[in-house]
């Protein structure tokens, strides 16, 4: 999963990026998994680091067969751009 780490114990996936943590609350119902908030803190602005986040996740989603429904707008126009929506 391209450094994309899953802390349930948190309920987000994380990336790790020269120190900073980008990250994705979730929550899974059932077999769909919500994406409520997506944060990358400023000094991973602009570095891609978001999308490189939103790419594991939706790997991490496909593995275990999860539908992805996304609450976040980041979340919800990065799918539309990926065509996953």
């Amino acid at each position: 999963m391209t450094g994309v780490t899953d802390n349930a114990a948190e309920s987000q996936f994380e990336l790790t990026v020269d120190g900073h943590v980008a990250h994705a609350d979730y929550r899974i119902t059932g077999d769909t998994l919500y994406i409520d908030y997506v944060e990358a803190p400023p000094a991973l602005r602009g570095t891609g680091a978001a999308g490189r986040l939103m790419e594991g996740v939706m790997q991490a989603a496909a593995e275990r067969h999860l539908s992805v429904v996304p609450i976040c707008g980041y979340a919800a126009a990065w799918m539309r751009r990926h065509r996953t929506l």
